[in-house]
């Protein structure tokens, strides 16, 4: 089982048609947000699908915040500045 959980409201994919995609991913063990580009280097997104990796990358922080905020303290997760796994 992966310890991130992908935003399934993203579904973007480059302008170009190179196939590459972008993913947010939330870290469920220490709240870290992972933002990939799957098959490439770099990717060109459309305006809108700009705004969706935001929001998406919105809603991943304001989940990690309230996650790390409902730990008890002395969590090696909860420490900002975590590598992400």
């Amino acid at each position: 089982m992966s310890a991130f959980r992908s935003d399934p409201d993203v579904e973007v994919r480059e302008v170009t048609g190179t196939g590459a995609e972008v993913d947010v991913a939330l870290n469920l063990i220490n709240g870290n947000i992972r933002l990939s580009i799957l098959w490439a280097q770099e990717t060109q997104l459309s305006a809108d699908d700009a705004e969706r990796v935001a929001r998406a990358l919105q809603r991943a922080a304001a989940e990690s915040r309230s996650r790390t905020k409902a730990e008890p303290p002395g969590l090696p997760g909860a420490q900002a500045g975590s590598p992400a796994v």
